[in-house]
């Protein structure tokens, strides 16, 4: 069954780029734990959208982990894919300097059972997915490989999520929630 909001998010183990020397570290579910996780499915390394907002939120990592939240990327391609990108210079179409770790999922398992394969061109469409501390799944968004995520915006439903009440429609992070009843 695929990722279903406000269920427990689908485990995963997959080859990263955490030790990006040996690539021997892989990444789960499991030691995110206790904290937010925001997964960022994209289709491919050495595109073009692609670096632009796996950039995008490595330059606003710390706005992430003060929140407690972790962002991890995943595509389908290979850890060492993932390792040439992110040691090609920013200026050559490369992500040098990535502040979180990539997740190879190389056999497309993840994506498949995140709802994200495009099983014809054998590659994950964009998808956010944001999981509590808990392990469930709290929001989630597919969508066109063309147009590139909001930092801004997924770290505003984070943190309409963590409020733990009813956030209107352009709600921001300082604002009141609702009040029913």
């Amino acid at each position: 069954m695929p990722a279903q909001v406000g269920q427990p998010a689908p485990p995963f183990k997959l080859d990263s780029t955490k030790d990006i020397k040996t690539l021997k570290d892989p990444v789960s579910l499991d030691e995110y734990k206790g904290k937010w996780l925001a997964i960022i499915f994209y289709p491919l390394d050495f595109t073009f959208v692609c670096p632009t907002e796996l950039l995008a939120f490595s330059d606003r990592v710390e706005e992430f982990k003060n929140l407690g939240a972790e962002v991890l990327g995943v595509s389908t391609d290979s850890k060492f894919s993932h390792r040439a990108w992110i040691q090609t210079p920013r200026d050559q179409n490369g992500i040098q300097g990535l502040r979180y770790p990539l997740a190879a999922d190389f056999n497309k398992t993840m994506a498949r059972d995140y709802d994200v394969l495009d099983e014809g061109a054998g590659l994950a469409l964009r998808g956010l997915f944001i999981i509590d501390p808990n392990g469930v799944l709290q929001y989630k968004v597919v969508h066109s490989l063309n147009i590139g995520r909001s930092v801004d915006e997924t770290l505003r439903v984070l943190q309409a999520l963590q409020t733990g009440g009813l956030c209107p429609a352009e709600w921001k992070p300082g604002q009141k929630t609702l009040v029913v009843g």
